[in-house]
């Protein structure tokens, strides 16, 4: 079974509510249609709820059982905002400010996920990152140990005999800029965390450069090596290898001859990018070129589950993220019994 497949059917046995903030674009009400046949999840849609059915007619779009919230209208709007104002007013946010910041669909759907009244949110199918991300990063505690969150996509390229049969971990491909090497080191830990977690994999990290064990000087270089020796300092536990070029870290044949003795060089499943240029480039590269599936941007680091989609995303994308979110705050919640 493949690795969707799976992550859907974890997704059915959790039975989780995903709130979508976008409710009146096409995709988004064509894959919540997907979410209910298959039940996936329970979902919640934000909007007017006259316009959401009247664009779902339009588009042939059968939405029946599914919940839909107008965030100007709901009764609970004046209780988010309060809680919205609780949580932001030592930032100085007044609670008008509260009231009027809570009718952008994304800052309610994110109070709904605060409060318990969503499991999770999926949004940035017709908004840029910042839209989809700045709610939660101000609402949201960060999980245990974590001072970065970060954002990875998940790969699934066909044919593929590299990485754990052709999946892996890409990061960051959506969140930070320009990491510095603690926070890149931090970035790798997690993603090896998440690989455990949500995949099922055992990982192995690659901390990817331009340069292989020195062959390169630079910068961007140093910071790479710093990042490495941080996160294999911090985790021992965990196979963490650089600097690595990218053929380094997937090819067994050329990790022989560039890094003979790596634990990593040659089979790596989880791949460190140095900065947002380079693992956002990558990815879509990869998913074009090498027609892969990928799922995300996907957040980690939050002790609450948003994710964050690309403008460019599919249908079946979206159904994805939305399985990937149930999963993940099945993950977190679990997680915090733990602790």
């Amino acid at each position: 079974m493949e690795f969707i497949e799976k992550i859907k059917e974890q997704a059915r046995k959790t039975s989780k509510v995903i709130v979508l903030p976008e409710g009146r674009e096409k995709r988004i009400l064509r894959a919540a249609e997907v979410i209910l046949k298959e039940n996936i999840a329970r979902i919640i849609l934000l909007g007017d709820k006259d316009e959401i059915l009247s664009v779902a007619k339009k588009e042939g779009v059968n939405i029946d059982g599914i919940l839909i919230v107008n965030p100007l209208t709901s009764e609970k709007r004046e209780l988010y905002a309060q809680k919205f104002y609780e949580l932001r007013k030592k930032k100085g946010v007044s609670l008008d400010e509260s009231t009027k910041i809570l009718k952008d669909p994304m800052y309610y759907a994110t109070m709904m996920v605060y409060l318990g009244d969503a499991d999770g949110a999926v949004s940035g199918a017709a908004h840029h990152t910042s839209w989809t991300l700045r709610p939660p990063l101000q609402v949201f505690k960060r999980m245990r140990n974590i001072k970065t969150v970060s954002a990875y996509f998940v790969m699934v390229v066909p044919d593929c005999p590299y990485g754990e049969k052709g999946l892996f971990i890409f990061a960051d491909s959506g969140m930070v800029t320009n990491p510095n090497a603690e926070q890149l080191a931090e970035i790798a830990i997690v993603s090896a965390e998440t690989a455990k977690s949500l995949i099922g994999i055992e990982p192995r990290v690659a901390m990817l450069s331009f340069s292989t064990k020195g062959s390169g000087k630079n910068s961007t270089v140093d910071k790479v090596v710093e990042a490495t020796s941080i996160a294999q300092r911090r985790r021992p536990d965990l196979l963490i290898d650089g600097e690595l070029q990218g053929d380094a870290a997937l090819v067994p044949s050329i990790a022989a001859r560039k890094a003979p003795g790596s634990s990593v060089a040659g089979r790596a499943n989880v791949l460190i990018f140095p900065d947002l240029n380079c693992g956002n480039i990558a990815y879509k590269l990869t998913q074009r070129l090498a027609r892969a599936q990928a799922y995300g941007p996907l957040v980690q680091g939050l002790t609450k589950q948003v994710n964050d989609l690309s403008r460019g995303c599919s249908v079946q994308d979206i159904v994805g993220v939305i399985a990937i979110t149930a999963v993940q705050s099945q993950i977190l919640e679990e997680q915090a019994v733990k602790l």
